[in-house]
């Protein structure tokens, strides 16, 4: 059973219009979807086969009306969110909704780091309830990037919170990749923003299969790529793209079909020699409207795994 204090176990898009997000991902992703509606509050769970991956829901107007826009957010699991979120408040972090019970699937907080990049806790009711996919499955999410004000002060942070420990780290005329990981496994990178991005966020990538193909659907469903496809270690490629909604996401796939997300064939000898995302050019170049982080408005809701 793996402990899923630390990793990231649930991921929601909050969005102006969710059936036409629906339509939008089940044709880029390859999703399909559930209805998970519960208490008169529209809700949808995207599938991949049998598993579910992620959740989607309409960005409240009074959300919208405060500047809101839709975006994705992950969620964290940890073994006590009351504790977490006490403790996010004492190291500068801010608590956007408070600890809140969801009969039955889990208890979670809206949260942000100390230069306002946020995310979301989640405990759910039985311990290894939420159990992560395996970064590579297709259809899942299989990369979790910060653009930080200050990546340092941002890794102390989260470090000090989940307990994620530094791992390879690239630098670049453009600055420092650090490479993290949660119980021994490596599951994302952070960086120093570009300074044309107005505000710290958390970047998620889906692994599709093949990049090409998904970049046209991208376009061809009324989303834009912002960059890419670029080239990754290993012979992987990303995308990163905004839905017709506006909300950002990336894609990673192959361009053939030796691979999926960023991992590379390696011996059977050696199955932990897998390498992971790290951008061998400087990092995207984004217009201040493509990135848009502000504060939420309202709770996102998990659902079971």
């Amino acid at each position: 059973m793996v402990n899923s204090h630390g990793r990231f176990v649930w991921y929601e898009l909050m969005t102006t219009d969710p059936e036409a997000a629906k339509v939008f991902y089940a044709e880029v992703v390859g999703w399909g979807t559930v209805d998970a509606s519960m208490g008169g509050i529209p809700y949808m769970v995207f599938t991949a086969g049998e598993a579910s991956v992620c959740g989607l829901m309409n960005l409240p107007e009074e959300a919208q009306r405060m500047g809101a826009a839709p975006r994705w957010i992950g969620y964290v699991g940890v073994d006590n969110v009351d504790d977490a979120a006490e403790r996010i408040r004492r190291l500068g972090g801010v608590v956007h909704l408070p600890p809140t019970d969801v009969p039955n699937i889990s208890r979670f907080a809206v949260v942000a780091d100390p230069q306002m990049a946020a995310f979301a806790l989640s405990q759910w009711p039985r311990p290894g309830q939420e159990q992560p996919a395996a970064l590579k499955t297709p259809r899942r999410i299989g990369w979790h990037e910060l653009l930080a004000a200050d990546w340092e002060k941002a890794f102390s942070f989260y470090g000090e919170l989940f307990g994620w420990q530094k791992v390879n780290a690239e630098v670049n005329m453009m600055g420092t990749y650090q490479m993290f990981s949660a119980g021994g496994q490596t599951i994302g990178g952070m960086s120093t923003k570009p300074s044309m991005v107005p505000m710290p966020f958390w970047l998620y990538y889906f692994n599709i299969d093949n990049i090409d193909a998904a970049s046209e659907r991208v376009k061809a469903g009324g989303g834009r790529i912002l960059e890419g496809p670029l080239e990754v270690r290993g012979g992987g490629w990303v995308v990163r793209c905004t839905d017709p909604q506006g909300a950002m996401f990336a894609l990673a796939g192959m361009r053939s079909n030796k691979a999926f997300g960023y991992f590379e064939p390696v011996s059977s000898r050696d199955p932990s020699a897998a390498r992971f995302f790290v951008p061998k050019k400087a990092a995207p170049t984004m217009r201040s409207s493509d990135c848009q982080t502000e504060r939420p408005g309202s709770a996102p809701r998990p659902s079971a795994n």
